[in-house]
């Protein structure tokens, strides 16, 4: 009995400490789930913060791009308005200088007029496709001006047509005079080049070139001689490239060329040397051999032979000799 009483007292103990655990566990529990609530509400209102200032962000680009396409806008409409005052201005200046033409106006108006022209001319060269294109748009609806001609009566629309007509007339004229200006204008530069091709003969000519060396292309060839020599250097580009090469070393060579030619004319000049006749039998016979006749033996052609190659050894180590002498 005693022993059931203690293992009573055993489990009621332990079931106390799995309650005292399970109590801790559910406090501790609670506390990491308020936690995460708590960050997960602080990642909420960060996200908000950050939207609204992404927002304002955007905001802000969108006005400065705004601004500045505005800006842009604005000053494309203000170069646009400039552009077409100055075209007015150059369209009217055109109509006084073609009224002042038909009226006979003086020469010095014509002048300035022209040397105005001559800077127009230069700063439409260096202006883009573009620009030209831009300025050609305004220019057109300066001039083309649109017809209303739903207001207009049939009188004021034959007066309309006859105007146009005239217009038309007198651009063709205006044609028909700058072609032929261009032709006149062609010629004398076609004359003042002959003109210039002439002097540039007369110059070639005292120089002593040829007379067509200065009026090519390309400037004349230079020649490779002096200009206080009388007579012209008539010798190729090759044999004048050629005259300075080598030098001593093809001077030294040609002398020794011919020094060795001159001492082997001597040697072979020199009377040819016999061997004297042998004495007792011939070296190399053999019992039963024939008597070998006179000049007929193997050794008196052979020997001689070997003694021209040696003097001729002889002569060429004296004469190497006396060139490291020299």
């Amino acid at each position: 009995m005693a022993d059931a009483a203690e293992e009573a007292k055993q489990k009621e103990a332990l079931n106390g400490q799995l309650k005292e655990y399970i109590a801790e566990w559910r406090k501790t529990r609670e506390k990491e789930e308020e936690e995460l609530k708590k960050l997960k509400e602080k990642q909420a209102k960060r996200k908000e913060i950050r939207a609204e200032q992404e927002k304002k962000l955007n905001q802000a680009k969108k006005e400065e791009e705004e601004k500045l396409k505005q800006e842009e806008n604005e000053k494309k409409a203000k170069e646009a308005e400039e552009k077409k005052k100055k075209l007015e201005e150059a369209e009217a200046a055109r109509k006084e200088m073609l009224d002042a033409q038909k009226a006979g106006a003086g020469a010095e108006k014509k002048k300035s007029v022209a040397g105005g022209a001559g800077n127009d001319a230069r700063k439409e060269m260096s202006k883009t496709k573009e620009q030209l294109e831009e300025e050609k748009k305004i220019a057109l609806s300066i001039r083309l001006k649109p017809l209303e001609l739903d207001a207009m009566d049939s009188d004021e629309l034959k007066a309309k047509a006859n105007e146009i007509f005239n217009i038309i007339i007198q651009l063709e004229q205006d044609k028909y005079d700058y072609e032929q200006r261009k032709l006149t204008q062609e010629l004398d530069l076609k004359e003042l080049k002959e003109r210039q091709k002439a002097q540039l003969r007369q110059k070639a000519l005292k120089k002593g070139l040829d007379p067509e060396a200065l009026v090519g292309k390309y400037p004349p060839m230079i020649r490779m001689y002096s200009k206080y020599e009388r007579r012209t250097d008539t010798r190729t580009y090759d044999d004048r490239k050629k005259l300075y090469e080598g030098g001593w070393e093809v001077i030294r060579a040609e002398s020794l060329d011919a020094i060795w030619k001159e001492k082997y004319e001597e040697w072979s000049k020199r009377p040819s040397k016999k061997l004297p006749k042998w004495f007792g039998e011939r070296p190399g016979k053999k019992a039963g051999d024939a008597e070998t006749p006179e000049g007929e033996e193997d050794g008196g052609e052979e020997a001689p032979a070997e003694e021209e190659d040696y003097d001729e050894e002889e002569e060429e180590e004296e004469e190497e000799e006396e060139e490291e002498e020299e």
